[in-house]
Parts: C-alpha cells; structure tokens; sequence
C-alpha cells in the first residue's frame, strides 16, 4: 500500500504549473524535460507498456482505465496502409475542470515528450493534440513548443535521435462539449460533425481514418516521461492500491484560495483543502456539500466528504467519481437546487442531438429542474423526475446522458428534504392567496 501523505515538492511531476519560469525548450530541458529522451526509448516498445501498466496510471480524463492496459489493445504489427494513431483529448470542457491548460500554458514539452514516448510504444508514427476552440492562448503556446521540438530535431525524422520517426499536430475544435468524448474527437478531426460513433468497433481496432487509434487525456500522457525516469515503483508508492500515483486537482468554489495543485491521489479531503485552499470560507461548519470531480458526477454532502479519500474506488464508494478531479465546493449559501438546474441546462444545451433519450431527456429535465427551483410542482415529480434520469443513465451511445442524470440523482438522493420544502412553501403560499 502506498502512502497518502501530502506530496513534498521534490516528487512534483508538474514543477511549473503556475508558469513561475518559462515555458520554452531550454526552460523545460533545465527542469529535467527531453533528458536522454532516446535511451528511455531504447527500453523497447512493449517494455515502456509493461512499466506504465507497473505504475499503475489510470487515466486522467474522467474515466480512470488503466492507460497501459489501453495502449496494449493497438496492434503491434500495424497493416499497410492503417498506420496506428495517437490522439491526445485535449478539449477540456467539464466545467470545473481547467488543469489541461495549466499543463499547456506552462509546461507543453511535458506533454509533447510523452506524446513521441507514448506514440513510440504503441507503434504510432503520428499523433494528434485535439485542442479545445476557447483555449487561444493555449494553443498558440502548444503551438510554439511543437515547433520548437522540432526545430531541435525533438519531432519528425529520427525524433530525439531514437531513430524512430514520429510527427505531432496541434488541431483547433470549434468548442463543443461533445467531442471530448473519444469518438466525436475523431469524427471531428476527420472533418465531419462531432458525434459520437456507435462502439464496437472501438477506437483501437478503428479509429481515426478507420486507423488503429488510441485516446488519452492530456495529464496521462504528460507524466509518462517522469515515471520513465523515476521507475513505476516509484509512482505506484503514492496512493491506495488501484488508485496509485500523483493528480493535479482543480479547486474552486467556496474555498479561500481557489488552485490547481499535484498531490497524492487519496489525500483526505479535509487536508487537501485546509492545505491548498486554505480552507472552507467562513469555516468547516460552514460546508455544504462538494462536486469532487467535475460537473456531471454527483454531489456529496459535507459529512461524507470532510474525510473522504480523494481518489477514484474512495469516492465511487460515497457514490460519486474523482471525474478529472475539478474539486467545486460549496457553502451554506448556495442554492443547490438552482446550482443542480444550471448543471442541467449545460447538459441540455450541449447534447449533440443524435440520441433520442438525451436530445429529448435533457430538456425534459432542466425544465422539470426549473419547476422544481421554484417549487412549482408537486412532491410526485420529483419520484418522476429520478425515474426519467434511470430511463437516459445507459441508454445513450455516449456517457452525456449519464453526466446530466447523475447530479440530479446526487441531489435527490442528498438534498430531497430541500426540494419538499420548496413545494411546500409554494403550495402554501397559494392557499394563503386564495384565501385573500
């Protein structure tokens, strides 16, 4: 069993999250990036694998599967004419999520050399960045750190001296939600609309351009380099079993000092914030409840969570998920309800249309969730309202039907009393006016 304890700062992955020194080459080479790049390459193709599978990395993107076990699916003898492709989901639009963009901003070499390490390993001689369409700045720094790898020779022919070829492009999305789901990122790169395509076949028998391809969040493949380097015994000595390593988590909300900060996966909730965030405002009492992951997992009320391990099996056991870890808190002070119905209007407003239960489901919601703000309804349509979000959870071709049907199972489930008083109230304001 690893350890929980805080992270000490000489086993940060991500020395220059908050762009305290350059981003360039020559900044990123000082910090220990693109070292010997060629010798990490000459362990071989399936012993990189087998390491990354030894580390015990999930990904970093929501889903959390093991990413050595997902590069083991591509085939290691590609067909002629089907080379094998990496596609790297940058297109962080989970709302609370924003540690991509650190990773871009203020250390893009991270990414760009675990994507020609982890292009190597799965016989990929292309890769892809998948970039979110709001994030400008961001990719004109990605952009600039491209070009400056291969100005040294880092990228393209004979890359980082390997002896192996291997070329990556930086590609703009228009900014729709649903194309950070692996196969709308393909059909968008392939220049068609940004829906999600039925499964099988998966991505890593066909893919992009019907190609063997592979996806992996931006997080995932930047920490291969470091784990490389330090061993995979090295990662897997933080965290639980099955929840090894370290993960930059994105705080925000009712906290004293929002932060995206790297620390050890399953580090208690209570000493995550106290000692990032400095704290709850207006003190631990003053709690209400916590969105650990991002958007579309369940809520977690303050009494469940003040101890809970932040790590994947940790919160899955409270009934929720460390999503991409974007840690949203909330105080006594917030409506949760009218928090749960905004939540629910990005769902609607981002569904791509193709399936029925989420084009159709997602409105129907947001509008019941509406009512049910102001206590315009009646104590039956909350019971009607769970079973339709049963009715869209797995039953769509994507997990977007999932994302808008578990906050609102997370607020009934927590917060039911709430909705009752609101109508409640309501009603009662209603007699009294009829009475008058």
């Amino acid at each position: 069993m690893g350890s929980t304890a805080p992270l000490a700062d000489k086993d940060r992955i991500f020395t220059n999250v908050y762009g305290f020194q350059s981003p360039d080459l020559k900044a990123a080479q000082a910090r220990g990036d693109w070292d010997n790049t060629a010798v990490l390459m000459a362990r071989g193709q399936d012993a990189i694998i087998e390491e990354i599978k030894a580390s015990g990395l999930r990904g970093r993107g929501g889903a959390g599967f093991p990413t050595g076990m997902k590069w083991s699916f591509m085939p290691k003898e590609p067909k002629p004419g089907k080379p094998n492709f990496l596609v790297i989901n940058a297109d962080e639009s989970e709302p609370g999520s924003c540690k991509d963009r650190e990773i871009i901003r203020h250390d893009p070499h991270k990414l760009i050399e675990g994507a020609l390490i982890a292009g190597f390993a799965m016989r990929a001689r292309a890769g892809y960045i998948y970039i979110r369409g709001e994030f400008i700045r961001e990719s004109q720094a990605l952009e600039r750190a491209v070009a400056e790898a291969y100005d040294a020779g880092l990228l393209g022919k004979n890359a980082a001296r390997s002896g192996y070829d291997f070329d990556l492009f930086v590609h703009r999305g228009a900014g729709a939600y649903i194309c950070g789901e692996e196969t709308a990122m393909l059909e968008s790169l392939e220049g068609k609309q940004g829906k999600p395509r039925l499964k099988p076949p998966f991505p890593a028998g066909a893919g992009l351009y019907g190609c063997p391809t592979t996806v992996n969040n931006v997080e995932s493949i930047a920490v291969v380099p470091t784990i490389l380097r330090r061993g995979a015994a090295w990662f897997a000595g933080f965290g639980n079993p099955k929840n090894e390593g370290t993960k930059l988590f994105q705080i925000s909300g009712h906290v004293n000092r929002p932060c995206v900060v790297e620390e050890t996966m399953g580090i208690p909730f209570r000493e995550l914030i106290d000692r990032h965030a400095g704290g709850i405002r207006g003190g631990w009492d003053n709690l209400l409840a916590v969105i650990p992951g991002g958007s579309s997992v369940p809520l977690v009320p303050a009494a469940e969570i003040m101890d809970a391990p932040m790590d994947f099996d940790g919160l899955k056991a409270l009934g929720s998920g460390l999503g991409t870890a974007a840690v949203i808190v909330m105080d006594k002070s917030t409506d949760v309800v009218q928090a749960i119905s905004r939540i629910s209007y990005f769902y609607k407003h981002e569904s791509c249309g193709q399936c029925t239960p989420c084009r159709e489901g997602t409105g129907w919601m947001w509008r019941t969730m509406e009512r049910l703000r102001e206590g315009d309804a009646e104590v039956a349509t909350i019971d009607r309202l769970l079973d339709v979000t049963k009715q869209v959870e797995g039953h769509t071709i994507c997990a977007l039907g999932d994302a808008a049907a578990w906050p609102i199972q997370g607020l009934i489930r927590h917060f039911r009393p709430e909705l009752e008083r609101r109508i409640a109230e309501r009603r009662g304001r209603t007699m009294l006016e009829a009475a008058e």
